[in-house]
C-alpha cells in the first residue's frame, strides 16, 4: 500500500498549494475557480490511477473531466444541501475514479469496481468530514504542514480501498 500513501502525499501537497494560493492571492471563490481547482485536483488523481495502471495519458485526460463533474455536481446541489454538496461531490469522484481504474487495467468487472468505488467513497468521506474544519471553520488551519497532514489524511482511505487487490487465487 505504498504507492496507495505516496499517491495520497502528492495528491495532498496539491491540495495544499492550492489552499496556499487561494489564501495567498485572495482568490475569490467563484464557479470557474472551483471547477479549475477541481480539475487540478483531479488530474493529480487521474495521474495516481493511471501511472499505477501504466496508462497516464488516458487518465491524464479523464481526471480534469471526473474533477470538473465533480465540482458542477457540487455547484448543483449548493442550494439545497450547502456544505453537504461537497461530500456528494466527493463520493462521486471516488466513484468515477473507481470506473477509470477498471477501464485502464480491466482486471476487474464494473460491479466490482463499483464496489470498490464506494469504499473508497465512504471511508474517504469520513477522513474528510474528519478534516474538513481546515477550510470550514472560521479559523481555518493555516499551517501548511498541517494541511498536508490533514489532506493526506483524508485521501489514503480512498487510494488503499482503490488500490487494494486481492491475493491471487482468492475469490
Amino acid at each position: 500500500m505504498i504507492y496507495a500513501l505516496l499517491s495520497a502525499i502528492a495528491l495532498a501537497a496539491v491540495m495544499t498549494t492550492g489552499d496556499v494560493l487561494w489564501d495567498a492571492l485572495h482568490i475569490r471563490h467563484r464557479v470557474a475557480n472551483g471547477l479549475a481547482h477541481g480539475a487540478a485536483m483531479c488530474l493529480a488523481l487521474g495521474l495516481s490511477v493511471g501511472i499505477r495502471a501504466r496508462k497516464p495519458l488516458p487518465a491524464a485526460v479523464a481526471g480534469p473531466l471526473i474533477g470538473v463533474t465533480a465540482a458542477t455536481t457540487f455547484y448543483l446541489l449548493w442550494p439545497s444541501m450547502r456544505w453537504g454538496a461537497m461530500f456528494a461531490a466527493w463520493m462521486l469522484l471516488w466513484i468515477l475514479f473507481a470506473i477509470l481504474q477498471q477501464r485502464l487495467d480491466r482486471r476487474e468487472d464494473l460491479a466490482t469496481a463499483l464496489l470498490r468505488g464506494s469504499a473508497a467513497a465512504v471511508t474517504s468521506g469520513v477522513a474528510f468530514y474528519l478534516i474538513s474544519g481546515i477550510w470550514t471553520n472560521e479559523h481555518g488551519v493555516s499551517s501548511p504542514v498541517l494541511r498536508l497532514g490533514s489532506w493526506a489524511f483524508a485521501f489514503v482511505p480512498g487510494f488503499v480501498a482503490l488500490f487494494l487487490r486481492r491475493p491471487a487465487g482468492v475469490p
